[in-house]
């Protein structure tokens, strides 16, 4: 049973007063048995957090994944650097000549930009060469394990919206408030709506309304994949001919195990453009997943990139001062 409800918070989070009961009605549990197993898990460490997962560039921000070349006797100095940024979310070691790997995001008030904020971090940490891949298509974005083993090797992808919609401070406190992790208690959602004075009921229509707009991604549980049993996690990059990409780009994201494919651009020393990231249990498994995508879609090459450390992941945190402290701090040179 633990299986199916880690699969339902991953999902569909139910948006109610009494989301653990809810959940507990859809498997004939009681609420105090679904608290007390989805406690255990979080003490565990296999859940990660709770919470609103909300599109970065929707808010304004600015974002990009960036690869590095760190000396192997500067990654520890170079990491720490690059983790005091607030707009590094994600920050991992892989088994490439560009061994650090990570995203970064930018707040819309920013002095520097993406690319300066990038070019300086190169600096300090003494990359000797460095790659910056935005997004210039998203397929897929949804990490979604199957803990259950249940779930089909291939899913039909929603479109990702991108309705009009005007932020007003309220949706701002909403959004601030909804981006941390829940307290798993019978009614979870009770403190926020009591800080913010507004009712229940006006707390989920916002959250709708912005998942509705596509500024919020989802309301979801994030497993740690490691301590959930999901140890081979590979960022598998492909080199695809650009005139095909999303036809190429809306196969490769079909797979149940890619959480996230993306198109992003090619340079002479990166001949890669589509990027999946796959999630197995097994090295095996993922590359099993690996070949049969590649019997699915057309490419020159591809390499799995696998993680070997993890040095950051985080969420992000919207709409919060540390942006500008972290840019003051480096105009003091501290």
């Amino acid at each position: 049973m633990t299986q199916e409800i880690l699969s339902i918070i991953q999902k569909s989070f139910p948006l109610v007063p009494r989301p653990f009961k809810a959940i507990g009605d859809k498997l004939s549990v009681g609420e105090d048995e679904i608290i007390k197993i989805l406690k255990e898990e979080k003490e565990k460490g296999i859940i990660r957090q709770t919470s609103a997962i909300f599109d970065t560039k929707r808010l304004g921000y600015s974002s990009s994944l960036v690869a590095f070349k760190i000396d192997e006797d500067e990654i520890d100095s170079a990491v720490k650097i690059l983790n005091s940024h607030p707009g590094i979310s994600h920050n991992y070691e892989r088994n490439h000549e560009f061994n650090i790997w990570f995203t970064i995001a930018v707040e819309p008030q920013s002095r520097f930009g993406l690319q300066k904020s990038v070019e300086i971090l190169a600096k300090l940490t003494n990359a000797r060469d460095y790659i910056t891949l935005p997004t210039l298509k998203l397929f897929k974005i949804s990490v979604k394990l199957n803990t259950t083993g249940k779930d089909r090797q291939r899913e039909k992808v929603k479109k990702v919206k991108n309705l009009n919609i005007s932020l007003t401070p309220l949706h701002k406190k909403v959004i601030k408030a909804a981006q941390y992790d829940i307290e798993i208690v019978a009614e979870p959602f009770k403190k926020i709506v009591d800080e913010l004075g507004i009712e229940y009921e006006q707390f989920f229509e916002i959250l709708n309304e912005l998942k509705d707009a596509g500024v919020m991604r989802r309301f979801a549980s994030i497993l740690n994949h490691r301590k959930a049993g999901f140890s081979a996690n590979a960022m598998v990059v492909w080199d695809i001919d650009e005139k095909d990409g999303i036809q190429i780009g809306e196969t490769a994201a079909s797979f149940s195990a890619v959480s996230h494919c993306y198109l992003r651009p090619k340079y002479p020393n990166w001949p890669y453009n589509l990027f999946t990231m796959i999630h197995g249990k097994t090295e095996k498994e993922t590359n099993n997943i690996i070949q049969e995508i590649a019997s699915q879609i057309q490419s020159n090459s591809h390499i799995p990139l696998y993680s070997t450390r993890e040095f950051k992941k985080v969420r992000i945190e919207y709409f919060t001062p540390k942006f500008k402290n972290w840019e003051e701090n480096i105009d003091k040179g501290q």
